[in-house]
């Protein structure tokens, strides 16, 4: 605020008062006075002068004092360097700065601000802005219009490259051979890995009712037998041999569910499993094979067009009139707020995280805060903090001074009758 800057509105109410009743407050020290010299005046004509005399002393003597006493605070009373004066003036920093710490000390305490948290329920708030279906559409709508800019900082800022790094690096600390032991390990604890069993037979039965394939084992198959068999036709007969009793055997492991077959695929997966768990030599194997897979460019490439297709979707997306993931973002916003209303304990954890969050946060700045108020009421020009003092707290100082002259004047009062007392004869 401006020094030379009328006042306004309310302020401007209260200079006025301010002036009212400073101009009373001085009218009665005057009063008291006056009263005190006609007392005088008239106090050996009657016995009751004299108290009425005493008693105006008294009143502009509480009035003179708790006047000095007012003004000391804002300025030297009439000018003069009396010690002990224009005490606001003087200790402007140190008030500045008792200020600070004052309000970092009892209004952020930790107890303080905690209480004053757990007043505000922020997950109803959310859940009723985020169940606003306008909120979450224009919601939705913002972050499909930042998708490019994010999309393009990636790209032009060497965040792509940063993270694919990280991904590899990451990559490259996981140890294969624990991992598809748990995986492998929980399929065949579930006896998952029978359905590969069934699909590996009905596999094989196919391949061995395909004509391409029946050919070429007859091929394969007369190449191997001698010349004279080959004339009486032993390879499609051997063929048809071979063939049936293979299909019939699948057939059995098939449908019967404790064939040989099934117990030892189940014993060779058990093994496989354990070896993967224990085995430091298919550790490294495995480690080795991670290592020249990640290696390969084309496990980059792939990755990379990955990326571009990824990237070339959401950007056609994000620019079209009926943007599909504007639509569902915002659709999975209107449910999230429904099932946040609806739900107490999830309310209850969210508002208990969010009194943590920003508890810790007001602690973490309160020194901040405090220094931040300190600086700025350091940074006020003395006159208007005065002037904004006395138009906050004026009003009721000058009623002191009422008091002062009253107080006074009935303390005058009562030692001018014990006076008058202690002289009586007895």
């Amino acid at each position: 605020m401006d020094d030379a800057s009328p006042l306004q509105g309310r302020d401007a109410d209260r200079a006025r008062e301010l002036r009212q009743v400073k101009l009373a407050a001085t009218l009665l020290l005057v009063s008291t006075a006056a009263l005190f010299v006609v007392a005088r005046h008239y106090e050996p004509l009657h016995w009751a002068w004299g108290y009425v005399a005493a008693f105006a002393a008294a009143a502009t003597v509480g009035g003179l004092a708790d006047w000095y006493a007012v003004v000391a605070l804002f300025r030297r009373p009439l000018g003069l360097p009396i010690p002990h004066t224009a005490i606001i003036p003087r200790n402007h920093e140190r008030i500045a700065d008792n200020l600070g710490s004052f309000i970092e000390t009892n209004f952020l305490a930790p107890e303080a601000v905690a209480k004053k948290l757990g007043e505000v329920d922020f997950a109803a708030h959310m859940a009723a802005w985020l169940a606003d279906r306008e909120r979450s559409a224009a919601l939705a709508a913002f972050a499909v219009r930042m998708l490019p800019k994010a999309l393009a900082a990636i790209d032009e800022g060497g965040l792509r490259r940063f993270l694919a790094e990280r991904v590899q690096t990451e990559l490259q600390k996981i140890e294969i051979a624990p991992l598809a032991a748990g995986l492998l390990g929980t399929i065949t604890a579930k006896g998952q890995h029978r359905r590969l069993l069934d699909e590996l037979l009905r596999v094989l039965e196919k391949f061995l009712t395909n004509e391409e394939a029946l050919a070429a084992l007859r091929k394969k198959i007369r190449q191997e037998l001698p010349a004279v068999f080959k004339l009486y036709r032993a390879d499609a007969y051997l063929l048809r041999k071979i063939v049936a009793s293979a299909i019939a055997f699948l057939e059995e492991a098939r449908e019967d569910p404790d064939h040989p077959v099934r117990a030892e695929f189940d014993r060779f997966a058990k093994t496989f499993v354990e070896r993967l768990r224990t085995s430091r030599s298919f550790a490294r194997r495995a480690e080795e094979l991670k290592a020249d897979l990640l290696a390969r460019p084309e496990v980059a490439a792939l990755a990379g067009h990955a990326w571009d297709g990824l990237r070339n979707f959401l950007k056609r997306d994000a620019g079209s009139d009926d943007s599909l993931i504007r639509r569902e973002l915002e659709a999975m916003l209107v449910d999230v707020g429904g099932q946040l209303a609806g739900d107490a304990a999830i309310r209850a954890e969210i508002n208990r995280g969010m009194v943590e969050v920003l508890g810790e946060f007001v602690q973490s700045q309160k020194s901040g805060v405090g220094r931040f108020i300190a600086d700025q009421v350091k940074s006020w020009d003395i006159d208007v903090l005065i002037g904004r003092v006395e138009l906050t707290v004026g009003r009721d100082l000058q009623y002191i001074r009422f008091n002062g002259a009253l107080i006074g004047g009935l303390a005058g009062l009562a030692l001018h009758g014990l006076e008058q007392g202690l002289k009586l004869p007895f």
